[in-house]
């Protein structure tokens, strides 16, 4: 039975039993920042476990992707060595959220997995393991489903504590928990290992394919635990683990959706070999990799592409152990995509920019692969013992770019461990390093002794009256603040929009009886909207009476530049694809700034057409509509939702040019598209690897850009001596004769080295069965030097040659070896003799070196002393 076959029965069963099928979500969680991916099919549903959020349904059912390569979840290094370790895997679930429990959870897991009509598996294959203390669960599989004793394993707390055990699952030290019950399936006797709870039990013979956990307790600070009122069910089976079991194999990695992509693999690489590990880490690895781009993370230097940058770099190098010259991972998106593209179309619309993304981070990673790898070999040559130093791997982690794990890979493979107490202690010293240099400052956390919640007024207000609630001094509570004073306040209302979502927060004036306090900026802190300014006259007090009164232009001004974000942020999707997502914006008065997800820098013609796209908006002047509902609405409405971003019950949504642009979005905005008047994108430029930064402007500033490069123009034609109608082509005259003065420069350079190297060559002279010419040319430039000592070694066939300069007050130098010596004598060597003499450094390849230093009198010395070296070869 096809992995694909699996999967759509296990939906179209629970469907068949009232569940609600439930797409995959993204691998980066929605709505838990602590999670570095979805891990699991139950997290996309952790609010609803919580009870902090209600669906339409109180059964689901869903075939979940999850990565497992990055923080508490982890199985990168294990991935490729055993049968079962993945970095990306599909998890099948159902779910009840308070209706059905244990006896309907168990009933529909033995049905689907043992019926005829389903999967049809062999019942007496299958053991069943339950949480000691838990005899309901117990019953039900040995009175009802007929499980016999011999085949049910009760597993205590084993794991040092109270609740503490393999059958007994928690969302964390406190919150929902309760018992669990797996299923295992019984490879045969053929295979080594015990049932579960033995200590053979890590074996392969008894795998586990599914497990039930039953969310029945709620346990406090204090370890009481008390019973849920709505118990609730999470389960879930690895689509490859019950996909080795139906197709009668031992290893995920020998099923069909792994035996297609290692076979694709082999036949990118030349390998005939198919049972080699490297192709079954690089299979794992494109999975994981294409479905992680594809929500948009891009290898980066942090965080979530940190790990992503991990995984392709882990597989390029298993790549070059099978022999790969050139980059070859991202060839194989086309097959991972015909592979699992009718399950995840994602795969299909989206393949280019996948492809283009893993081929740039290859390119990129062979740039330092071949010098960390000579590193860790010369490192590895006077290896005492078997452990690699920390200070080593640090090394390499901080100045290559070597991740920790494939330093681990390169050690495995010879037999030797990695000292991470040390690497440790040196990514502290770092981090300590980096604090103390650091001109950052942090404020601690306002925790406010003040009930309810600012409401805030400033949709529809710009004035609004107030009383205030609290007052704070530095991070102080205070009961008055005088003329002179620095604080904030806290009103019980305002219309001062506090800094969300990238919007700047509001500035302006909160005015009372004597008082007018200055707001330089509005935070939030919890519920509450702090005013932070300073008292311009008078004093206020807890209790007063005020009235708030925001800067009206600035805010307009702020409105016109988030709007238009939200305009640019659409047109990107439709000109450079839908992976644009938002990595980061900041909104202010002045100008916009947003940050993306692309993979390479935005072309001038790119950025004309996306300027040109907002700016049709603007002109086409709709309305800017708002709607407050619930979730599920905004997403059926196609709202764009910002990864890692938690929402509450009811969203606002924005809608601009009817479809055109439909965001979440608590900011402020203009009225209607018009309002903006004019976008000018001013710079586009990197942030890191694979983000992307655009600032613009609108509104009047934008008018002042136009006119700025107006001004710029009309200077560059009065320059030129044109008019701006014919500055083009007076330019492109002027670039023409420059260029060709540039070619007649390198001629007579090339001349002159010609004719240099005729006159040299006759200068040469034996030293130690070697011919040595080693001289100083006047008025020759570095490129003169490497094109003379080519000429010169092709002139003299066997020979080294060190040639100097002096270029004012700088010495240059190249050093230039014939192959037939390089195996007695290197130029790298040779350069750095003479470098030392005239006080600098240089190095090279065995055949071509260069360097150079700063003492212009030292060349006699530096020659002499390249000449004492051969001597004493």
């Amino acid at each position: 039975m096809k992995s694909a076959a699996i999967r759509d029965a296990f939906i179209r069963y629970f469907e068949s039993k009232g569940h609600h099928p439930v797409a995959s979500s993204s691998l980066v969680p929605g709505n838990d920042p602590t999670l570095l991916f979805t891990n699991a099919g139950m997290v996309q549903f952790k609010d609803v476990f919580l009870g902090e959020d209600k669906r339409p349904y109180t059964r689901a059912v869903s075939s979940q992707r999850c990565v497992r390569a990055g923080g508490k979840h982890n199985d990168l290094e294990n991935v490729g060595y055993t049968a079962r370790h993945h970095t990306f895997f599909e998890m099948l679930g159902n779910f009840s959220f308070g209706d059905y429990f244990k006896r309907d959870a168990i009933m529909f897991a033995w049905e689907f997995l043992t019926s005829s009509d389903w999967l049809g598996i062999d019942s007496e294959r299958l053991w069943v393991t339950v949480y000691a203390d838990d005899d309901e669960a117990y019953k039900i599989w040995n009175e009802e489903v007929g499980v016999p004793a011999e085949r049910m394993v009760r597993i205590g707390d084993n794991k040092g504590a109270k609740y503490a055990s393999d059958n007994f699952w928690s969302m964390g030290d406190t919150g929902p928990c309760g018992p669990c019950t797996e299923i295992f399936y019984d490879h045969g006797e053929d295979v080594a290992g015990g049932p579960p709870g033995s200590p053979e039990e890590d074996g392969d013979r008894y795998i586990e394919i599914w497990n039930n956990v039953f969310m029945q307790f709620n346990r406090d600070a204090d370890g009481t635990m008390t019973e849920l009122p709505a118990p609730s069910v999470d389960t879930g089976m690895g689509l490859e683990r019950i996909s080795a079991v139906m197709q009668n194999v031992h290893s995920n990695y020998e099923i069909d959706l792994f035996d297609n992509l290692i076979r694709a693999t082999a036949d990118v690489l030349g390998v005939e070999d198919r049972s080699h590990t490297s192709l079954r880490v690089i299979a794992d690895h494109i999975r994981s990799c294409a479905f992680l781009i594809a929500d948009g993370v891009l290898p980066s230097n942090e965080g979530r592409g940190y790990v992503l940058r991990r995984i392709i770099r882990r597989a390029v190098r298993h790549g070059n152990k099978l022999g790969a010259a050139e980059p070859f991972f991202h060839r194989l998106v086309d097959a991972l995509a015909t592979e699992m593209g009718e399950a995840y179309p994602e795969l299909r619309t989206l393949q280019s920019q996948i492809e283009k993304a893993l081929l740039q981070e290859e390119e990129q990673f062979a740039k330092t692969l071949d010098q960390g790898m000579r590193i860790l070999e010369a490192d590895l040559k006077d290896l005492q013992g078997s452990q690699i130093p920390g200070e080593t791997v640090f090394r390499l982690y901080d100045t290559y770019g070597f991740p920790v794990d494939l330093t681990a890979d390169i050690a495995r493979e010879q037999n030797l461990t990695l000292d991470m107490d040390g690497f440790e202690a040196a990514m502290e010293a770092q981090r300590q390093r980096a604090r103390s240099a650091s001109n950052f400052k942090m404020d601690a956390n306002l925790r406010l002794e003040v009930e309810g919640a600012t409401e805030f007024a400033g949709y529809q207000q710009l004035a609004k009256a107030a009383v205030v609630v609290a007052l704070l001094k530095g991070n102080e509570p205070a009961k008055a603040l005088s003329e002179g004073d620095e604080g904030a306040l806290v009103l019980d209302a305002t219309p001062f929009y506090a800094e969300s979502g990238g919007q700047a927060g509001d500035s302006g004036v909160i005015l009372g009886e004597g008082l007018r306090f200055e707001v330089r900026d509005t935070q939030k802190a919890g519920a509450h909207f702090i005013h932070l300014g300073v008292v311009a006259s008078g004093s206020v007090s807890v209790g007063q009476g005020v009235n708030a009164e925001v800067d009206a232009d600035i805010r307009q001004a702020t409105a016109l530049n988030h709007s238009a974000t939200h305009l640019l942020h659409a047109a990107l999707r439709r000109v450079l694809g839908e992976h644009v997502n938002q990595k980061g914006s900041l909104v202010t008065a002045e100008r916009l700034r947003f940050d993306f997800a692309h993979p390479e820098a935005v072309k001038a013609d790119q950025l004309a057409e996306i300027e040109a796209l907002v700016n049709t908006e603007i002109r086409r002047n709709t309305a800017v509509e708002t709607l407050e509902t619930d979730i599920e609405s905004a997403k059926q409405r196609g709202a764009m939702m910002l990864f890692g971003e938690k929402y509450g019950d009811t969203v606002r949504v924005l809608s601009m040019g009817g479809d055109f642009s439909v965001e979440l979005c608590g900011g402020t905005h203009v009225s209607r598209t018009g309002d903006i008047g004019l976008i000018r994108i001013v710079s586009e430029s990197g942030v890191a690897a694979g983000v992307r930064r655009i600032e613009a402007v609108t509104g009047a500033a934008a008018l002042a850009e136009a006119n700025a490069d107006r001004a710029r123009l009309q200077a560059a034609c009065a320059a030129l001596k044109t008019g701006s109608d014919n500055f083009d082509s007076k330019l492109a005259q002027l670039l023409a004769s420059h260029r060709e003065q540039q070619k007649e420069l390198e001629r007579l350079k090339a001349k002159l080295a010609t004719a240099g190297s005729r006159d040299l060559a006759a200068e040469a002279e034996e030293i130690n069965g070697i011919r040595l010419l080693a001289v100083k040319i006047d008025g020759a430039d570095p490129k003169t030097l490497r094109d003379s000592v080519d000429q010169l070694k092709n002139k003299l066939g066997s020979a080294v040659v060190l040639l100097a300069t002096a270029d004012g007050d700088k010495v240059a130098l190249v050093a230039g070896v014939t192959k037939d010596l390089v195996g007695r004598v290197k130029a790298g060597d040779v350069m750095k003799v003479a470098a030392a003499a005239v006080g600098g450094k240089g190095g090279g390849r065995p055949d071509m070196a260069q360097g150079g230093g700063t003492d212009v009198n030292a060349i006699p010395e530096a020659l002499k002393a390249v000449k004492d070296y051969v001597n004493h070869l």
